[in-house]
């Protein structure tokens, strides 16, 4: 750790040092793989509670880290001070004007119930565990991506505390806000979003999983499918995985390597059902529960683990994905790796493709595929291998690549560097965010994170770190 940190001044919520009890509860996350050692931890019940930590912080020469749940950890803090969201859970729905106002520890799933009362849906991901605000300045590809776009691209206002002590309130036009959205908590602590909601009470979707010999066919005929054009409002992925086998996994799927096909569509089921036809003609299904559904009940669609564990994962943004990059993908994390690989390709495109808020760093939008890999270091599978084996497929698929997301690093903080931050953002986008970073956050407080460097001063030296 850097130092220790001097007297705290005030604060609402609990201020925790290494050693006390609650320290180890207050820093902990829903990624285990890695955690936070800062020399203090706040666990912020409001916005002032953030202020202050910020401008505590910046006064003693502290570097900051934020977390909400942690699902997105990628850089642990060593040191400096923890600002701890969890707290701050608030959601209010303005149904008339189709927005959301969420504080900054508000998880999806609070989200997704508060909007359905109202026939409408946030662009939430996944899981309903995650943290709204970190998934949204991430970028946020969820549900209805291709009929919607990014998360971030549909923000109208943002509550942030920047690196000067100050909360403020910014929205379009404001050379921070398009700033924040994209960069993973660069540029402050965000305490609240504002977020357009979408009139999608319902939709049809679910799984289809194929076993290991119908895996190969099964995931060609969704490429082959989503290639030959799908209308935006279908949203999908291909998942290969093996189940473990142990009683919790549903029988069927007990220790089989298979194919899921993962379908969200925001339309009527019989067009749905035309639509998917082609993907149940690829074969028998061990399990096809796709069906209407409100969304209020989208998270069974992907069914992500809810239970605290250790994973890293790496990903690659593809402009294309030809037969050629699929084989790839099964020859280096597939079923045969000797590292166990949970393989996630999703399809882009769409509303994906259109340009976000003006200065937004959410890059790549040419991407028509991202293909991500999540591995589970454990006792039989280091750190090393897990890193040779991501490496490998992400060389693999080099013809392909445009770049690859910075939200979907996760763990292997260590290896973080500005190569790795630049190739999340298009030529010309990483130089304009270091200089804003040189104006906005000089001494790079907030650098936890797939950090942006502050860009040199006039005399060609950067700004002191301290």
């Amino acid at each position: 750790m850097e130092h220790t940190a001097p007297t705290p001044p005030s604060f609402t919520g609990p201020v925790l040092r290494p050693g006390e009890p609650g320290y180890a509860e207050e820093v902990a996350g829903f990624q285990t793989a890695a955690a936070h050692r800062p020399s203090l931890a706040v666990g912020a019940v409001d916005a002032e509670d953030v202020r202050l930590a910020v401008a505590y912080a910046a006064e003693h020469g502290l570097p900051v880290a934020v977390q909400a749940t942690g699902h997105g950890l990628s850089v642990a803090a060593d040191g400096g001070v923890l600002v701890g969201t969890r707290r701050m859970a608030d959601v209010e729905v303005d149904a008339p004007a189709r927005t959301a106002r969420v504080a900054a520890g508000a998880r999806w799933g609070a989200v997704v119930e508060a909007a359905a009362r109202h026939g409408l849906a946030p662009l939430n991901g996944s899981s309903p565990t995650v943290g709204a605000v970190g998934y949204t300045l991430g970028g946020g590809i969820g549900l209805l991506a291709r009929r919607y776009g990014y998360a971030a691209d549909h923000v109208r206002a943002l509550e942030a505390v920047t690196a000067d002590g100050r909360l403020r309130r910014l929205g379009p036009g404001d050379e921070l806000f398009g700033a924040l959205l994209g960069t993973g908590g660069n540029f402050g602590v965000v305490t609240a979003v504002e977020l357009e909601l979408f009139p999608v009470p319902a939709v049809y979707g679910g799984q289809l999983v194929f076993d290991a010999p119908l895996a190969e066919r099964a995931v060609e005929t969704w490429r082959r499918w989503t290639a030959d054009g799908v209308p935006e409002e279908m949203t999908s992925s291909a998942v290969l995985l093996r189940f473990p086998d142990v009683p919790a996994v549903p029988a069927p799927l007990r220790g089989r390597y298979t194919a899921s096909l993962r379908i969200v569509f925001a339309g009527p089921e019989e067009e749905g059902e035309k639509l998917v036809a082609p993907l149940r003609a690829a074969g028998e299904r061990l399990v096809d529960d796709l069906r209407p559904m409100p969304y209020g009940e989208s998270a069974a669609i992907h069914r992500e683990p809810t239970t605290p564990h250790a994973y890293t994962a790496t990903n690659a943004l593809l402009r294309e994905l030809p037969p050629e990059a699929l084989r790839a993908v099964h020859g280096t994390v597939g079923p045969d790796s000797p590292v166990d690989c949970v393989v996630d390709v999703r399809h882009l495109g769409g509303a994906l493709r259109r340009r976000g808020p003006a200065g937004a760093a959410v890059d790549h939008r040419d991407a028509e595929y991202v293909v991500r890999v999540l591995s589970f270091p454990g006792p039989r599978t280091g750190p090393d291998a897990i890193r040779e084996r991501h490496a490998l497929l992400r060389r693999a698929l080099e013809p392909w690549t445009a770049g690859h997301s910075l939200a979907f690093l996760y763990g292997d903080g260590e290896r973080a560097g500005e190569a790795q931050t630049r190739a999340g953002y298009e030529p010309g986008t990483y130089e304009r965010l270091a200089a804003l970073k040189a104006v906005h956050d000089p001494h790079n407080l907030f650098r936890f994170n797939r950090n942006i460097t502050p860009a040199a001063g006039p005399a060609g030296a950067a700004p002191a770190t301290p």
